[in-house]
């Protein structure tokens, strides 16, 4: 399996949300005692990192964005933290709470997160995800 197999793989999969404020603190506890130097960070819609960041990075990434979620989902819940495993993660999605659209439940064009967290080396998403533009107009052409 190549690695972008494996990332769109582990994007499209099983995830746990952190409905209330409360799990998303007992989460972030969990991950700070799973940082090391193995973690990509994603800014979805950037270039995809080619390294890991440092275990301080991530830590600092950690509880800026913990403050970020904090001040700009005003809301009594959370779950905008999406996670593979919350007792040993590998792959995290956080959405942008500017940016949400349907996080849950069905869409047929749901957000993509706003940073993904990964043991998994990021591949370019709405690359990956959508078709070529050629493959675009195509179907578009059926409707015109």
């Amino acid at each position: 399996m190549s690695i972008k197999e494996a990332y769109i793989s582990a994007f499209r999969g099983n995830f746990t949300s952190t409905m209330r404020w409360p799990d998303l603190d007992d989460f972030w506890g969990t991950l700070k005692n799973h940082a090391d130097d193995n973690w990509y960070i994603y800014a979805v819609g950037e270039i995809p990192p080619d390294d890991t960041s440092s275990k301080a990075h991530l830590l600092s990434f950690i509880d800026e964005i913990d403050t970020l979620l904090h001040q700009e989902h005003d809301e009594d819940y959370c779950g905008i933290v999406y996670i593979d495993n919350k007792d040993t993660p590998e792959f995290i999605k956080i959405f942008d709470p500017n940016n949400l659209g349907v996080t849950c439940g069905f869409s047929d064009n749901p957000p993509l997160p706003g940073w993904i967290l990964s043991k998994i080396q990021p591949v370019e998403l709405e690359a990956a995800l959508n078709p070529p533009k050629n493959r675009q107009r195509w179907w578009q052409q059926i409707f015109s």
